[in-house]
């Protein structure tokens, strides 16, 4: 097992971009990897059932599992913020049923956490924001009745928004996964102060790196990890500071060599001294 001082090193199975189970198995196998953020997307397509099956035969430790929907649009800002997560309304029902499942199959591996993008939440007492409440509150619910929590990942708000969000739900079913690339990629902050403000929350992260935009209003540019504004040795420190004792999982979407990426992202965190 790879580790980078007391944390384990994970990889997000979707980064991979394998179908088959027993290919992700053989990547994970030349990284020396066993611990996984698995991709329960999968699981709600054809062949789902033998995906399940296939996932409980393997060894993995499985640090969280992750939802995902076929209606998110992240070709723009502006796309993704009118599809992402549970906000569109034609589609809050079908993925709350979704994501009731996804909680069920996550209990069934025993596993403690389901991340997803929940959505733009809105300004504070906004319409949206209220109506984004009372649906991840609903969620909280049904994730505390498998005793999951539901991680929101970050990003599409600053951490001060997301944290004033996180307070107003105040439910210990919801936490957070914390993504440094996508404070940057959404220009939404620095990371490491976002990551003190929302220390109380953080259940899981993401290693991820990126350069922010040069223009407003659009994406900025994710790169392999190390080679962008995070800064590696200020983030592992400061998840350090915060006493953050959980997995640190490699998620790489973009670039035409992701596992070549991934290896050198094993690499630079098994090498760093904090």
């Amino acid at each position: 097992m790879k580790r980078c001082g007391n944390w384990p090193i994970a990889v997000c199975t979707w980064s991979l971009a394998l179908a088959a189970v027993a290919d992700i198995a053989k990547a994970l196998e030349r990284l020396s990897i066993n611990h996984v953020h698995l991709s329960l997307f999968p699981a709600f397509q054809k062949n789902g059932s033998s995906y399940l099956r296939e996932v409980k035969k393997e060894e993995w430790t499985i640090t969280s599992t992750m939802m995902s929907f076929p209606e998110e649009d992240y070709s723009t800002l502006e796309s993704i913020k009118k599809t992402g997560g549970v906000a569109p309304d034609q589609s809050w029902h079908q993925n709350y049923q979704q994501l009731c499942d996804a909680l069920a199959i996550t209990a069934d591996l025993g596993v403690r956490y389901l991340s997803l993008h929940i959505g733009f939440i809105g300004k504070r007492g906004s319409i949206t924001w209220e109506k984004m409440s009372d649906r991840t509150l609903k969620l909280a619910d049904k994730a505390g009745c498998h005793q999951v929590q539901l991680l929101l990942e970050t990003g599409q708000e600053s951490a001060e928004e997301l944290k004033q969000f996180l307070e107003g739900v105040n439910h210990q079913a919801i936490g957070v996964n914390f993504d440094p690339a996508n404070m940057i990629l959404y220009n939404k902050g620095d990371p490491v102060p976002a990551m003190r403000i929302l220390k109380r929350w953080i259940k899981h992260v993401h290693i991820k790196d990126a350069i922010r935009a040069e223009k407003a209003g659009t994406w900025g540019q994710e790169v392999a990890w190390g080679k962008g504004q995070v800064g590696v040795k200020r983030f592992l420190q400061a998840l350090e500071e915060i006493r953050y004792y959980g997995a640190l999982a490699i998620e790489r979407e973009a670039g035409n060599q992701r596992f070549a990426d991934i290896q050198s992202a094993v690499q630079v965190l098994s090498q760093t001294k904090v």
